[in-house]
Protein backbone atom coordinates (compact mmCIF):
# COMPACT_ATOMS: atom_id res chain seq x y z
CA UNK A 1 0.00 0.00 0.00
CA UNK A 2 1.37 3.44 -0.90
CA UNK A 3 2.13 5.60 2.08
CA UNK A 4 1.98 9.34 2.51
CA UNK A 5 5.27 11.13 3.17
CA UNK A 6 5.67 12.84 6.51
CA UNK A 7 4.86 16.56 6.50
CA UNK A 8 7.78 18.82 5.71
CA UNK A 9 9.10 21.69 7.76
CA UNK A 10 6.59 23.92 5.99
CA UNK A 11 3.80 21.61 7.22
CA UNK A 12 4.70 20.90 10.84
CA UNK A 13 2.76 18.40 12.92
CA UNK A 14 1.63 19.01 16.49
CA UNK A 15 2.39 16.43 19.18
CA UNK A 16 -0.87 14.53 18.65
CA UNK A 17 -0.44 14.26 14.88
CA UNK A 18 3.21 13.30 15.35
CA UNK A 19 2.35 10.52 17.80
CA UNK A 20 -0.39 9.27 15.44
CA UNK A 21 2.12 9.28 12.58
CA UNK A 22 4.54 7.26 14.71
CA UNK A 23 1.73 4.72 15.14
CA UNK A 24 1.38 4.65 11.36
CA UNK A 25 -1.51 6.93 10.40
CA UNK A 26 -1.94 10.38 8.95
CA UNK A 27 -4.38 12.77 10.60
CA UNK A 28 -7.66 12.39 8.64
CA UNK A 29 -10.29 12.84 11.34
CA UNK A 30 -10.53 16.40 12.67
CA UNK A 31 -8.81 16.74 16.08
CA UNK A 32 -11.13 19.22 17.80
CA UNK A 33 -12.32 17.33 20.88
CA UNK A 34 -11.21 18.47 24.32
CA UNK A 35 -10.34 16.12 27.17
CA UNK A 36 -13.77 16.80 28.65
CA UNK A 37 -15.45 15.89 25.36
CA UNK A 38 -13.48 12.63 25.31
CA UNK A 39 -14.69 11.84 28.83
CA UNK A 40 -18.19 12.93 27.85
CA UNK A 41 -18.67 10.38 25.09
CA UNK A 42 -17.91 7.40 27.35
CA UNK A 43 -19.92 8.90 30.21
CA UNK A 44 -22.83 9.34 27.79
CA UNK A 45 -22.53 5.79 26.44
CA UNK A 46 -22.40 4.33 29.94
CA UNK A 47 -25.49 6.48 30.64
CA UNK A 48 -26.99 5.75 34.03
CA UNK A 49 -30.21 7.22 32.59
CA UNK A 50 -30.22 4.34 30.09
CA UNK A 51 -28.89 1.11 31.59
CA UNK A 52 -30.22 1.68 35.13
CA UNK A 53 -33.72 2.19 33.73
CA UNK A 54 -33.85 -0.36 30.91
CA UNK A 55 -32.12 -3.37 32.54
CA UNK A 56 -33.34 -2.82 36.11
CA UNK A 57 -35.77 -5.72 35.66
CA UNK A 58 -32.93 -8.18 34.99
CA UNK A 59 -31.51 -7.57 38.47
CA UNK A 60 -34.91 -7.30 40.15
CA UNK A 61 -36.00 -10.70 38.84
CA UNK A 62 -32.62 -12.35 39.37
CA UNK A 63 -31.71 -11.57 42.95
CA UNK A 64 -33.94 -8.64 43.82
CA UNK A 65 -32.73 -5.65 45.85
CA UNK A 66 -29.48 -7.34 46.97
CA UNK A 67 -28.46 -7.82 43.31
CA UNK A 68 -28.68 -4.03 43.00
CA UNK A 69 -27.68 -2.53 46.35
CA UNK A 70 -24.69 -4.86 46.80
CA UNK A 71 -24.19 -6.18 43.28
CA UNK A 72 -23.79 -2.75 41.67
CA UNK A 73 -20.81 -1.52 43.76
CA UNK A 74 -19.15 -4.96 43.69
CA UNK A 75 -19.29 -5.36 39.90
CA UNK A 76 -18.47 -1.66 39.43
CA UNK A 77 -15.18 -2.22 41.25
CA UNK A 78 -14.22 -5.02 38.86
CA UNK A 79 -15.18 -2.87 35.86
CA UNK A 80 -13.06 0.01 37.19
CA UNK A 81 -10.09 -2.37 37.33
CA UNK A 82 -10.74 -3.30 33.69
CA UNK A 83 -10.89 0.42 32.91
CA UNK A 84 -7.53 1.07 34.56
CA UNK A 85 -5.94 -1.65 32.42
CA UNK A 86 -7.43 -0.16 29.26
CA UNK A 87 -6.48 3.40 30.24
CA UNK A 88 -2.83 2.35 30.30
CA UNK A 89 -3.18 0.92 26.80
CA UNK A 90 -4.92 3.94 25.26
CA UNK A 91 -2.23 6.19 26.74
CA UNK A 92 0.42 4.17 24.90
CA UNK A 93 -1.58 3.69 21.68
CA UNK A 94 -4.10 6.56 21.11
CA UNK A 95 -5.66 5.41 17.81
CA UNK A 96 -9.24 5.16 16.54
CA UNK A 97 -8.73 1.41 16.07
CA UNK A 98 -8.33 1.23 19.81
CA UNK A 99 -8.89 -2.27 21.12
CA UNK A 100 -8.03 -4.29 18.02
CA UNK A 101 -5.02 -2.08 17.21
CA UNK A 102 -3.61 -2.80 20.68
CA UNK A 103 -4.13 -6.54 20.22
CA UNK A 104 -2.50 -6.66 16.78
CA UNK A 105 0.45 -4.56 17.94
CA UNK A 106 1.16 -6.44 21.18
CA UNK A 107 0.37 -9.82 19.66
CA UNK A 108 -0.02 -11.01 16.10
CA UNK A 109 -2.44 -10.14 13.29
CA UNK A 110 -4.74 -13.02 14.33
CA UNK A 111 -5.22 -11.37 17.74
CA UNK A 112 -6.17 -8.10 16.10
CA UNK A 113 -8.50 -9.90 13.71
CA UNK A 114 -10.62 -11.59 16.39
CA UNK A 115 -10.48 -8.62 18.77
CA UNK A 116 -11.67 -6.27 16.04
CA UNK A 117 -14.65 -8.37 15.09
CA UNK A 118 -15.68 -8.95 18.71
CA UNK A 119 -15.39 -5.23 19.41
CA UNK A 120 -17.33 -4.29 16.30
CA UNK A 121 -20.27 -6.62 16.99
CA UNK A 122 -20.26 -5.47 20.62
CA UNK A 123 -20.49 -1.84 19.56
CA UNK A 124 -23.26 -2.62 17.07
CA UNK A 125 -25.17 -4.50 19.78
CA UNK A 126 -24.75 -1.83 22.44
CA UNK A 127 -26.02 0.81 19.98
CA UNK A 128 -29.01 -1.36 19.08
CA UNK A 129 -29.84 -2.12 22.71
CA UNK A 130 -29.59 1.51 23.80
CA UNK A 131 -31.79 2.73 20.96
CA UNK A 132 -34.32 -0.06 21.55
CA UNK A 133 -34.42 0.85 25.24
CA UNK A 134 -34.89 4.50 24.26
CA UNK A 135 -37.76 3.47 21.99
CA UNK A 136 -39.34 1.51 24.86
CA UNK A 137 -39.31 4.56 27.12
CA UNK A 138 -40.42 6.87 24.34
CA UNK A 139 -43.34 4.50 23.74
CA UNK A 140 -44.17 4.66 27.44
CA UNK A 141 -43.90 8.46 27.36
CA UNK A 142 -46.25 8.74 24.39
CA UNK A 143 -48.73 6.38 26.08
CA UNK A 144 -48.70 8.59 29.17
CA UNK A 145 -49.09 11.81 27.18
CA UNK A 146 -51.64 10.71 24.56
CA UNK A 147 -54.70 8.58 25.32
CA UNK A 148 -54.86 7.23 21.76
CA UNK A 149 -51.32 5.85 21.79
CA UNK A 150 -51.51 2.11 22.43
CA UNK A 151 -47.83 1.53 23.22
CA UNK A 152 -47.58 -1.85 21.46
CA UNK A 153 -44.40 -3.85 20.83
CA UNK A 154 -44.61 -3.09 17.11
CA UNK A 155 -44.85 0.62 17.87
CA UNK A 156 -41.72 0.25 19.99
CA UNK A 157 -39.88 -1.31 17.08
CA UNK A 158 -41.07 1.43 14.73
CA UNK A 159 -39.81 4.09 17.14
CA UNK A 160 -36.52 2.18 17.39
CA UNK A 161 -36.04 2.43 13.62
CA UNK A 162 -36.77 6.18 13.69
CA UNK A 163 -34.38 6.80 16.61
CA UNK A 164 -31.62 4.76 14.97
CA UNK A 165 -32.04 6.74 11.74
CA UNK A 166 -31.98 10.06 13.60
CA UNK A 167 -28.76 9.12 15.36
CA UNK A 168 -27.20 8.23 12.03
CA UNK A 169 -28.27 11.56 10.53
CA UNK A 170 -27.01 13.56 13.53
CA UNK A 171 -23.61 11.91 13.25
CA UNK A 172 -23.48 12.53 9.49
CA UNK A 173 -24.71 16.11 9.32
CA UNK A 174 -23.99 17.35 12.84
CA UNK A 175 -20.22 17.00 12.63
CA UNK A 176 -19.69 20.61 13.73
CA UNK A 177 -21.83 20.24 16.90
CA UNK A 178 -21.45 16.58 17.85
CA UNK A 179 -18.72 17.32 20.43
CA UNK A 180 -20.88 20.08 21.90
CA UNK A 181 -23.82 17.68 22.16
CA UNK A 182 -21.57 15.21 24.00
CA UNK A 183 -20.82 17.91 26.57
CA UNK A 184 -24.52 18.79 26.89
CA UNK A 185 -25.21 15.09 27.40
CA UNK A 186 -22.92 14.97 30.45
CA UNK A 187 -24.77 17.78 32.18
CA UNK A 188 -28.14 16.31 31.23
CA UNK A 189 -27.11 13.02 32.84
CA UNK A 190 -25.83 14.72 35.98
CA UNK A 191 -28.79 17.10 36.41
CA UNK A 192 -31.32 14.54 35.21
CA UNK A 193 -30.14 11.81 37.57
CA UNK A 194 -30.11 14.29 40.47
CA UNK A 195 -33.66 15.38 39.61
CA UNK A 196 -34.89 11.77 39.49
CA UNK A 197 -33.30 11.02 42.88
CA UNK A 198 -34.89 14.11 44.45
CA UNK A 199 -38.30 13.24 42.97
CA UNK A 200 -38.11 9.67 44.30
CA UNK A 201 -37.02 10.91 47.74
CA UNK A 202 -39.48 13.79 48.17
CA UNK A 203 -42.66 12.88 46.26
CA UNK A 204 -43.72 9.36 47.42
CA UNK A 205 -45.67 9.19 50.68
CA UNK A 206 -43.95 5.97 51.72
CA UNK A 207 -40.52 4.41 51.25
CA UNK A 208 -39.04 0.98 51.73
CA UNK A 209 -36.87 0.21 54.75
CA UNK A 210 -33.10 -0.15 54.79
CA UNK A 211 -33.63 -3.83 55.56
CA UNK A 212 -35.63 -4.30 52.34
CA UNK A 213 -33.11 -2.42 50.19
CA UNK A 214 -30.01 -4.17 51.53
CA UNK A 215 -31.22 -7.66 52.51
CA UNK A 216 -34.35 -8.58 50.49
CA UNK A 217 -33.90 -11.31 47.85
CA UNK A 218 -36.20 -12.20 44.94
CA UNK A 219 -36.12 -15.07 42.51
CA UNK A 220 -38.61 -14.36 39.73
CA UNK A 221 -36.41 -16.05 37.13
CA UNK A 222 -38.32 -19.34 37.01
CA UNK A 223 -35.17 -21.23 37.95
CA UNK A 224 -35.02 -22.95 41.32
CA UNK A 225 -38.77 -22.66 42.00
CA UNK A 226 -38.40 -19.22 43.57
CA UNK A 227 -35.90 -20.38 46.20
CA UNK A 228 -33.63 -17.55 47.38
CA UNK A 229 -31.28 -19.54 49.58
CA UNK A 230 -30.15 -22.52 47.54
CA UNK A 231 -27.14 -23.07 45.33
CA UNK A 232 -29.17 -22.33 42.18
CA UNK A 233 -29.96 -18.87 43.49
CA UNK A 234 -26.44 -17.94 44.60
CA UNK A 235 -24.52 -19.47 41.71
CA UNK A 236 -26.92 -19.09 38.77
CA UNK A 237 -29.79 -16.68 39.37
CA UNK A 238 -27.99 -13.92 41.27
CA UNK A 239 -25.05 -13.68 38.81
CA UNK A 240 -27.58 -13.24 35.98
CA UNK A 241 -28.79 -10.17 37.87
CA UNK A 242 -25.32 -8.67 37.62
CA UNK A 243 -26.01 -8.09 33.92
CA UNK A 244 -27.57 -4.76 35.01
CA UNK A 245 -24.21 -3.40 36.14
CA UNK A 246 -22.03 -5.12 33.56
CA UNK A 247 -24.20 -3.79 30.70
CA UNK A 248 -24.74 -0.29 32.04
CA UNK A 249 -21.04 0.38 32.63
CA UNK A 250 -19.74 -0.55 29.21
CA UNK A 251 -18.85 1.22 25.99
CA UNK A 252 -16.09 3.18 27.72
CA UNK A 253 -13.72 2.10 24.94
CA UNK A 254 -15.24 5.07 23.09
CA UNK A 255 -12.49 7.17 24.67
CA UNK A 256 -10.03 5.17 22.55
CA UNK A 257 -12.11 5.25 19.38
CA UNK A 258 -12.27 9.05 19.38
CA UNK A 259 -8.67 9.52 20.54
CA UNK A 260 -7.63 10.57 17.02
CA UNK A 261 -10.09 13.45 17.39
CA UNK A 262 -8.96 14.39 20.92
CA UNK A 263 -6.32 16.96 21.81
CA UNK A 264 -3.61 15.66 24.15
CA UNK A 265 -5.01 12.16 23.64
CA UNK A 266 -2.22 10.21 25.37
CA UNK A 267 -3.32 11.65 28.71
CA UNK A 268 -6.84 12.91 28.05
CA UNK A 269 -8.21 9.64 26.64
CA UNK A 270 -6.73 7.58 29.50
CA UNK A 271 -8.17 9.88 32.15
CA UNK A 272 -11.50 10.15 30.37
CA UNK A 273 -11.81 6.36 30.25
CA UNK A 274 -11.39 5.52 33.93
CA UNK A 275 -13.15 8.65 35.16
CA UNK A 276 -16.24 7.88 33.07
CA UNK A 277 -16.45 4.51 34.84
CA UNK A 278 -15.83 5.89 38.32
CA UNK A 279 -18.33 8.74 38.21
CA UNK A 280 -20.97 6.56 36.53
CA UNK A 281 -20.54 3.89 39.21
CA UNK A 282 -21.08 6.38 42.03
CA UNK A 283 -23.97 8.18 40.35
CA UNK A 284 -25.63 4.96 39.21
CA UNK A 285 -25.57 3.46 42.71
CA UNK A 286 -27.24 6.53 44.21
CA UNK A 287 -29.86 6.46 41.45
CA UNK A 288 -30.60 2.76 41.88
CA UNK A 289 -30.88 3.06 45.65
CA UNK A 290 -33.50 5.75 45.08
CA UNK A 291 -35.36 3.28 42.84
CA UNK A 292 -35.32 0.62 45.57
CA UNK A 293 -36.44 2.91 48.38
CA UNK A 294 -39.37 4.03 46.19
CA UNK A 295 -40.32 0.43 45.21
CA UNK A 296 -43.15 0.09 47.73
CA UNK A 297 -45.63 -1.74 45.47
CA UNK A 298 -43.68 -4.97 44.98
CA UNK A 299 -46.64 -6.81 43.43
CA UNK A 300 -47.08 -4.16 40.72
CA UNK A 301 -43.37 -4.29 39.88
CA UNK A 302 -43.41 -8.09 39.74
CA UNK A 303 -46.49 -8.01 37.51
CA UNK A 304 -44.60 -5.70 35.12
CA UNK A 305 -41.70 -8.16 34.91
CA UNK A 306 -39.51 -5.94 37.06
CA UNK A 307 -39.79 -3.02 34.64
CA UNK A 308 -38.53 0.13 36.34
CA UNK A 309 -41.43 2.16 34.95
CA UNK A 310 -43.73 0.30 37.35
CA UNK A 311 -41.84 1.84 40.28
CA UNK A 312 -42.43 5.36 39.04
CA UNK A 313 -46.03 4.75 38.04
CA UNK A 314 -46.97 3.22 41.41
CA UNK A 315 -44.98 5.60 43.63
CA UNK A 316 -45.42 8.97 41.92
CA UNK A 317 -48.19 11.30 40.84
CA UNK A 318 -48.94 11.34 37.10
CA UNK A 319 -47.00 14.59 36.64
CA UNK A 320 -43.81 13.36 38.28
CA UNK A 321 -44.15 9.95 36.61
CA UNK A 322 -44.10 11.68 33.23
CA UNK A 323 -41.22 13.90 34.32
CA UNK A 324 -39.03 10.91 35.28
CA UNK A 325 -39.60 8.92 32.10
CA UNK A 326 -39.06 12.02 29.91
CA UNK A 327 -35.75 12.73 31.69
CA UNK A 328 -34.67 9.13 31.11
CA UNK A 329 -35.82 9.05 27.48
CA UNK A 330 -33.83 12.17 26.59
CA UNK A 331 -30.76 10.78 28.38
CA UNK A 332 -31.09 7.53 26.44
CA UNK A 333 -31.34 9.50 23.19
CA UNK A 334 -28.05 11.23 23.98
CA UNK A 335 -26.54 7.85 24.86
CA UNK A 336 -27.55 6.29 21.53
CA UNK A 337 -26.12 9.27 19.65
CA UNK A 338 -22.75 8.71 21.36
CA UNK A 339 -22.90 4.98 20.66
CA UNK A 340 -23.23 5.61 16.92
CA UNK A 341 -20.20 7.94 17.05
CA UNK A 342 -18.04 5.31 18.74
CA UNK A 343 -19.32 2.43 16.60
CA UNK A 344 -18.71 4.30 13.34
CA UNK A 345 -15.14 5.25 14.31
CA UNK A 346 -14.35 1.62 15.06
CA UNK A 347 -15.90 0.52 11.74
CA UNK A 348 -13.88 3.22 9.95
CA UNK A 349 -10.59 2.26 11.61
CA UNK A 350 -11.07 -1.50 11.10
CA UNK A 351 -11.93 -0.86 7.45
CA UNK A 352 -8.90 1.42 7.10
CA UNK A 353 -6.82 -1.68 7.83
CA UNK A 354 -8.81 -3.68 5.23
CA UNK A 355 -10.44 -6.10 7.66
CA UNK A 356 -14.08 -5.41 6.68
CA UNK A 357 -15.57 -6.50 3.34
CA UNK A 358 -15.94 -3.42 1.15
CA UNK A 359 -13.28 -1.66 3.20
CA UNK A 360 -12.67 1.01 0.55
CA UNK A 361 -16.26 2.21 1.00
CA UNK A 362 -16.36 2.17 4.81
CA UNK A 363 -12.94 3.81 5.27
CA UNK A 364 -13.82 6.93 3.29
CA UNK A 365 -14.36 10.24 5.05
CA UNK A 366 -16.12 13.25 3.59
CA UNK A 367 -14.67 16.75 3.42
CA UNK A 368 -15.73 17.33 7.02
CA UNK A 369 -13.69 14.35 8.25
CA UNK A 370 -16.82 12.26 8.91
CA UNK A 371 -16.91 8.52 8.03
CA UNK A 372 -20.39 8.73 6.49
CA UNK A 373 -20.48 5.28 4.90
CA UNK A 374 -19.30 3.61 8.11
CA UNK A 375 -22.09 5.36 10.03
CA UNK A 376 -24.76 4.13 7.59
CA UNK A 377 -23.47 0.54 7.49
CA UNK A 378 -23.09 0.22 11.27
CA UNK A 379 -26.58 1.57 12.03
CA UNK A 380 -28.12 -0.84 9.50
CA UNK A 381 -26.24 -3.71 11.19
CA UNK A 382 -27.80 -2.68 14.52
CA UNK A 383 -31.24 -2.79 12.94
CA UNK A 384 -30.68 -6.31 11.60
CA UNK A 385 -29.40 -7.57 14.98
CA UNK A 386 -32.58 -6.37 16.71
CA UNK A 387 -35.09 -7.90 14.27
CA UNK A 388 -35.98 -10.80 16.67
CA UNK A 389 -37.63 -8.20 18.92
CA UNK A 390 -40.45 -8.05 16.35
CA UNK A 391 -41.46 -11.55 17.43
CA UNK A 392 -41.17 -10.95 21.17
CA UNK A 393 -44.13 -12.14 23.24
CA UNK A 394 -45.41 -10.40 26.35
CA UNK A 395 -43.45 -10.88 29.58
CA UNK A 396 -39.70 -10.75 30.08
CA UNK A 397 -38.16 -8.99 27.03
CA UNK A 398 -35.83 -11.86 26.18
CA UNK A 399 -34.90 -10.46 22.77
CA UNK A 400 -33.80 -7.16 24.34
CA UNK A 401 -31.76 -8.91 27.03
CA UNK A 402 -30.21 -11.11 24.33
CA UNK A 403 -28.98 -8.03 22.46
CA UNK A 404 -27.72 -6.70 25.79
CA UNK A 405 -25.82 -9.96 26.34
CA UNK A 406 -24.31 -9.77 22.85
CA UNK A 407 -23.10 -6.25 23.65
CA UNK A 408 -21.56 -7.24 26.99
CA UNK A 409 -19.87 -10.42 25.74
CA UNK A 410 -18.61 -8.93 22.49
CA UNK A 411 -17.16 -5.82 24.12
CA UNK A 412 -15.67 -7.43 27.19
CA UNK A 413 -14.10 -10.32 25.27
CA UNK A 414 -12.51 -7.74 22.98
CA UNK A 415 -11.16 -6.02 26.11
CA UNK A 416 -9.79 -9.30 27.49
CA UNK A 417 -7.48 -10.06 24.56
CA UNK A 418 -5.31 -6.90 24.69
CA UNK A 419 -5.26 -6.92 28.50
CA UNK A 420 -3.95 -10.49 28.43
CA UNK A 421 -1.41 -9.63 25.74
CA UNK A 422 -0.18 -6.71 27.82
CA UNK A 423 0.32 -9.15 30.73
CA UNK A 424 2.24 -11.46 28.42
CA UNK A 425 4.50 -8.62 27.25
CA UNK A 426 5.55 -7.77 30.79
CA UNK A 427 8.44 -5.30 30.89
CA UNK A 428 8.67 -5.25 27.09
CA UNK A 429 5.57 -3.03 27.06
CA UNK A 430 6.49 0.65 26.69
CA UNK A 431 3.87 2.76 28.52
CA UNK A 432 2.57 6.17 27.61
CA UNK A 433 2.26 9.15 29.97
CA UNK A 434 -0.44 7.36 32.04
CA UNK A 435 0.67 4.01 33.45
CA UNK A 436 -0.19 1.48 36.16
CA UNK A 437 3.45 0.82 36.94
CA UNK A 438 4.02 -2.51 38.70
CA UNK A 439 0.33 -2.77 39.61
CA UNK A 440 -0.48 -3.93 36.07
CA UNK A 441 0.07 -7.62 36.97
CA UNK A 442 -2.46 -7.83 39.80
CA UNK A 443 -5.05 -5.61 38.11
CA UNK A 444 -4.59 -7.32 34.74
CA UNK A 445 -5.20 -10.82 36.09
CA UNK A 446 -8.26 -9.67 38.06
CA UNK A 447 -9.65 -8.14 34.84
CA UNK A 448 -9.00 -11.27 32.76
CA UNK A 449 -10.66 -13.61 35.30
CA UNK A 450 -13.72 -11.37 35.77
CA UNK A 451 -14.32 -11.08 32.03
CA UNK A 452 -13.96 -14.83 31.55
CA UNK A 453 -16.58 -15.51 34.25
CA UNK A 454 -19.20 -13.03 33.04
CA UNK A 455 -18.77 -14.19 29.44
CA UNK A 456 -19.89 -17.66 30.50
CA UNK A 457 -22.87 -16.48 32.53
CA UNK A 458 -24.31 -14.17 29.90
CA UNK A 459 -24.61 -16.83 27.21
CA UNK A 460 -26.76 -18.96 29.51
CA UNK A 461 -30.60 -19.09 29.25
CA UNK A 462 -32.34 -16.15 30.92
CA UNK A 463 -35.68 -17.93 31.45
CA UNK A 464 -36.57 -21.67 31.69
CA UNK A 465 -38.42 -21.44 28.38
CA UNK A 466 -35.08 -20.81 26.70
CA UNK A 467 -33.57 -24.11 27.87
CA UNK A 468 -33.58 -26.76 25.10
CA UNK A 469 -35.57 -29.80 26.22
CA UNK A 470 -37.67 -27.84 28.69
CA UNK A 471 -41.41 -28.54 28.40
CA UNK A 472 -42.03 -24.80 27.90
CA UNK A 473 -39.21 -24.33 25.39
CA UNK A 474 -39.83 -21.65 22.77
CA UNK A 475 -37.45 -20.11 20.28
CA UNK A 476 -38.78 -16.66 21.23
CA UNK A 477 -37.46 -17.29 24.78
CA UNK A 478 -33.96 -18.28 23.67
CA UNK A 479 -31.03 -16.09 24.65
CA UNK A 480 -29.55 -15.83 21.17
CA UNK A 481 -26.34 -14.21 22.44
CA UNK A 482 -24.35 -17.46 22.02
CA UNK A 483 -25.78 -17.87 18.52
CA UNK A 484 -24.85 -14.32 17.53
CA UNK A 485 -21.42 -14.32 19.17
CA UNK A 486 -20.71 -17.94 18.20
CA UNK A 487 -21.85 -17.33 14.63
CA UNK A 488 -19.59 -14.31 14.27
CA UNK A 489 -16.60 -16.11 15.79
CA UNK A 490 -17.17 -19.17 13.59
CA UNK A 491 -17.53 -17.02 10.50
CA UNK A 492 -14.43 -14.91 11.12
CA UNK A 493 -12.45 -18.04 12.10
CA UNK A 494 -13.33 -19.75 8.83
CA UNK A 495 -12.57 -16.55 6.95
CA UNK A 496 -9.24 -16.22 8.75
CA UNK A 497 -8.01 -19.72 8.01
CA UNK A 498 -9.42 -19.80 4.49
CA UNK A 499 -8.24 -16.40 3.35
CA UNK A 500 -7.53 -13.51 5.73
CA UNK A 501 -4.37 -14.98 7.27
CA UNK A 502 -2.76 -14.68 3.85
CA UNK A 503 -3.37 -10.94 3.49
CA UNK A 504 -4.42 -9.39 6.83
CA UNK A 505 -1.23 -8.12 8.41
CA UNK A 506 -2.81 -6.00 11.13
CA UNK A 507 -2.57 -2.20 11.24
CA UNK A 508 -1.38 -0.78 7.92
CA UNK A 509 0.82 2.30 7.95
CA UNK A 510 -0.45 5.22 5.88
CA UNK A 511 2.35 7.67 6.66
CA UNK A 512 6.14 7.32 6.65
CA UNK A 513 7.28 8.45 10.09
CA UNK A 514 9.58 6.13 12.07
CA UNK A 515 7.88 4.62 15.11
CA UNK A 516 9.28 5.97 18.37
CA UNK A 517 8.97 4.88 21.94
CA UNK A 518 6.67 6.93 24.17
CA UNK A 519 8.27 9.29 26.63
CA UNK A 520 10.31 7.49 29.27
CA UNK A 521 9.12 9.75 32.09
CA UNK A 522 5.72 8.04 32.30
CA UNK A 523 3.91 8.85 35.50
CA UNK A 524 1.89 6.44 37.68
CA UNK A 525 -1.85 6.18 37.23
CA UNK A 526 -4.04 8.86 38.78
CA UNK A 527 -5.61 8.01 42.11
CA UNK A 528 -9.37 7.58 41.48
CA UNK A 529 -10.15 8.71 45.00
Amino acid sequence: MATTPAPTAEQPMDDDARRLAELGYKQELHRKWSGFSNFAISFSIISILAGCFTTFGQAWNNGGPVAISWGWPLISLFILIIGFCMAELVSAYPTAGGIYWWAATMGRPVHGWFTGWLNLIGLVAVTASVDYGCATFLNLTLSALFDGWAGTAHQTFGLFVVILALHGLINIYGHHVIDVLQNVSVWWHVAGAAAVVLILVLVPDDHQSFKFVFTERFNNSGFGDGDTGGLTFWFYVLPLGFLLTQYTITGFDACAHVSEETRGASKAAAQGLWRSIFYSAVGGWILLLAFLFAATDVDAINSAGGFSGAIFESALTPFFFKAVIIISTIGQFFCGMSCVTSMSRMAYAFSRDRAVPGWRLWSRVDRNGTPVNAIIAATLAGLVLTLPALYQKAGVPVAFYAVVSVAVIGLYLSFLIPIFLRLRMGDRFVPGPWTLGRRYKLLGWIAVIEIAIISVYFVLPIVPGGVPGNAEFSWTAVNYAPLAIGGVLLGVAIWWYASARKWFTGPRRTVDVPAQRPAADATPADDPA
